[in-house]
């Protein structure tokens, strides 16, 4: 199993060359809490798990031995200019090809721009931007060609109430928001999937991310419940999944109330605790 197996399917692959490759459910993010819930439902499947995160991330590919299911973990920072190639390379080396796409990888800042580096601002866009779009655009012109696949992405209700203090943070998720769903109009009759869950708050990793308490106004929902939904979501072939009523009635809010007054309140909601 896990790492040794595919090894051995190296070898195997080496003496049997016409041998196909077989597909396999890559994950970025997936040493977060979000990241290895979607690993665990995503092991029930049975394909390949590919689990990425950066070096030193506690990725437990081990985890997954009792599902019977071959898991790699890959340390590499995806927001190298070169990910996507290495995250390729490392595929095709163990007789692999990405069937699923799940882009979970994320961070935040919070706290007003003037008093946050801009490196580590910029460093939100990278990873939930630049890093998304890249493996995405690497990885899906294949799947059109196979005429199979997806892409699971995770955004979030925070692009429908814009949010002081954490501006960049919001616009990120925008911006995933609206590619994914743009993409999945594009590929509509190709065989590929595109799924965005707009995710609420997740109660065990946002005061992580954020590196502060905070947001305890707004509704929030277990990794376990959003991983859940996502992935229900997914293999139902749905374009947006909004989890648990909460969230999808603070994306309604941030549609239709006045953004003075919605923008208000988030601020106001950050700074309670």
């Amino acid at each position: 199993m896990l790492n040794k197996e595919l090894e051995r399917d190296d070898d195997s692959k080496k003496n049997h060359p016409a041998l196909e490759p077989r597909p396999a459910i890559l994950i970025t993010g997936a040493g977060s809490i979000l990241g290895r819930e979607l690993a665990r439902l995503a092991a029930l499947d049975g394909s390949v798990l590919v689990l990425v995160d950066d070096p030193g991330r506690d990725l437990v590919a081990a985890e997954f031995e009792h599902y019977g299911v071959p898991a790699a973990a890959v340390e590499i920072d995806v927001t190298a200019p070169d990910a996507f190639e290495r995250l390729h390379s490392v595929l095709d080396q163990r007789g692999l090809y990405c069937d699923v796409l799940v882009n979970s990888a994320a961070t935040a800042t919070v706290g007003p721009l003037s008093k946050i580096s801009p490196r580590r601002q910029v460093d939100v866009v990278n990873l939930n931007v630049r890093a998304l779009t890249q493996l995405t655009l690497g990885f899906v012109p294949a799947m059109v060609a196979r005429k199979r696949g997806g892409v699971l992405n995770v955004g979030s209700i925070a692009p429908f109430p814009v949010c002081p203090e954490l501006a960049v943070y919001y616009a990120s998720k925008a911006y995933v928001n609206a590619f994914s769903a743009a993409l999945a109009r594009e590929l509509a009759g190709t065989g590929v999937t595109v799924t965005c869950v707009a995710a609420g708050m997740i109660t065990e990793s946002f005061e992580h991310w954020a590196g502060r308490q905070g947001l305890a106004l707004l509704p929030q929902s277990s990794a376990t419940d959003t991983a859940v939904s996502a992935w229900l979501g997914f293999k139902t072939g749905q374009r947006l999944v909004v989890p648990k009523l909460s969230n999808s009635l603070v994306a309604t809010m941030g549609k239709w109330l006045p953004p003075r007054l919605v923008q208000r309140f988030l601020q106001a909601s950050q700074r309670a605790a």
